[in-house]
C-alpha cells in the first residue's frame, strides 16, 4: 500500500477533504486546509480556531488546536487536547454522528476542566466551555463556542 509521505516520511494524508474533514477522491477540488505542524502563540492558536469555528469549519479549527496540543508547552497540552477534542465532537455533530459526537464532547469536556488553571491564564473560561459542551444538544447545534472570555 503506498501511503502519503512529507519530507521527513512521516505518513501524511494528502488526499482533498470537504468542508467537515471527509476525505474525498485524489485530484477532486477540496476545501483549503491548515498546514500541519505549525508552531503558533496560544493567542495566535485561539484566534485561528475561534475562525474556523465560526466559519462553520470545526474540523479544521481542530487541526489548529491539535498543533497547539502537539507543540505546546507541558503545563498548556491538556487544555489544547481538550479544545481539539471540543472541535471534533462538533465535526461529528455536523456530520450527524451523534454518538461520536457526545462521547468526544464529554472527553473533551473532561480534559478543558481539568486543565481549569492553564486555561484561565490563557483568557479561557475551561469551566464554561466544559458546562457547554456536556448541555450540548448535539442534533441542534446552533452557535459555535467562545474560545476566549
Amino acid at each position: 500500500m503506498v501511503r502519503d509521505r512529507d519530507e521527513e516520511g512521516r505518513a501524511r494524508n494528502a488526499r482533498p477533504r470537504d468542508g467537515l474533514g471527509r476525505p474525498l477522491p485524489y485530484g477532486v477540488p477540496g476545501e483549503p486546509r491548515a498546514p500541519e505542524g505549525v508552531v503558533r502563540s496560544a493567542a495566535q492558536t485561539l484566534a485561528e480556531a475561534q475562525e474556523l469555528l465560526d466559519a462553520g469549519r470545526p474540523f479544521h479549527a481542530h487541526e489548529v488546536l491539535e498543533d497547539a496540543w502537539k507543540t505546546g508547552p507541558p503545563e498548556q497540552r491538556e487544555l489544547w487536547r481538550g479544545l481539539a477534542q471540543l472541535a471534533v465532537g462538533l465535526t461529528h455533530a455536523a456530520r450527524g454522528n451523534a454518538t461520536g459526537a457526545r462521547t468526544l464532547l464529554d472527553r473533551g469536556a473532561g480534559h478543558v476542566a481539568a486543565a481549569a488553571e492553564a486555561a484561565a491564564a490563557l483568557g479561557v473560561d475551561g469551566p464554561g466551555l466544559a458546562a457547554w459542551a456536556r448541555a450540548l444538544d448535539v442534533a441542534a447545534v446552533g452557535d459555535p463556542p467562545r474560545l476566549r472570555t
